[in-house]
């Protein structure tokens, strides 16, 4: 574990903060909010949707604001009971104590929000780091989940350095050496094929700046780990995607989860637009409406 802050200077923090906070103006619907105390610290969690909903535990992106993606999934605020915690480690509200992503610890700390919920089994959907968080508990704790979404996932295959190198990697040390917007720009056309909202480009350029970023992702899931699991998943991924482009993913995941896999990919980059928001939503509530059965 460490111990020490993720963040460059105190004031970089309160700037994230009031930046999570402005994000949460977008939403106009009811947030309630908790800090549930786990073996890992103290978790900020987000909770909205449907009040008598079944719940819905969503995992944010590493390096970025949970509100970022959480706005992603609107549609699904009116049919199910959202909780959303701030990762552990990551900017936001939750302890910035680092946990090893790589062995069952997600599993616990994610065993532990549920516990203080009073949740034996839910669905669960992640983006991208989040996703290897589900993934975690798929290998630990499958029982748990009654059916998975995986959002341009972490977990599933390894980083496609030769196409990062080329898209980004150029880009992001020349941002970091200089603090230029046109670099700036460059690093999020490169994540989201040209569509990043300018308030997600403010919060990613804080965080790649003046955060220490968490580098190493969720242990790629082997099938042997999953023989335990059962539970439909689905997948939606981004031709674009610069960090895990979908020929390599879909390779992977049909060897890992065999008839248990739905697949989606979209012509998007790792940052969906708007327009590919709309698909991912119907997805999503069409995979849910399915396999997410009422008795749960």
């Amino acid at each position: 574990m460490e111990n020490s802050s993720i963040y460059d200077h105190p004031h970089i923090k309160k700037h994230l903060l009031r930046q999570y906070e402005d994000y949460l103006q977008l939403f106009e619907c009811e947030i309630e909010r908790d800090y549930v105390q786990t073996r890992f610290g103290k978790t900020h969690v987000l909770k909205l949707g449907k009040e008598d909903g079944q719940p819905l535990f969503i995992f944010h992106g590493a390096n970025c604001l949970n509100p970022m993606t959480l706005s992603w999934f609107k549609r699904l605020f009116a049919k199910y009971k959202v909780y959303a915690p701030d990762l552990i480690g990551h900017p936001g509200y939750s302890d910035e104590t680092r946990i090893c992503p790589e062995d069952d610890s997600f599993a616990l700390w994610v065993s532990d929000l549920l516990d203080h919920y009073g949740i034996e089994k839910c669905s669960f959907a992640g983006v991208s780091y989040g996703s290897g968080i589900v993934l975690r508990l798929a290998a630990y704790y499958p029982e748990k989940i009654s059916c998975a979404i995986l959002v341009v996932p972490t977990g599933i295959c390894a980083f496609s350095k030769w196409w990062l190198i080329q898209r980004m990697s150029l880009s992001f040390t020349l941002y970091q050496l200089t603090d230029s917007t046109k670099y700036r720009k460059a690093i999020a056309n490169a994540m989201s094929a040209g569509s990043m909202k300018a308030i997600d480009e403010e919060i990613i350029g804080t965080i790649f700046q003046h955060v220490s970023l968490e580098r190493n992702l969720p242990k790629l899931s082997l099938k042997k780990e999953l023989r335990h699991y059962h539970a439909p998943t689905l997948v939606i991924a981004g031709m674009q995607d610069v960090f895990f482009p979908e020929n390599k993913l879909f390779k992977k995941a049909a060897d890992i989860f065999g008839n248990l896999l739905e697949w989606r990919a979209y012509n998007m980059g790792h940052f969906p637009s708007h327009r590919y928001l709309e698909c991912i939503n119907g997805d999503m509530i069409s995979f849910l409406h399915t396999h997410y059965r009422e008795e749960i």
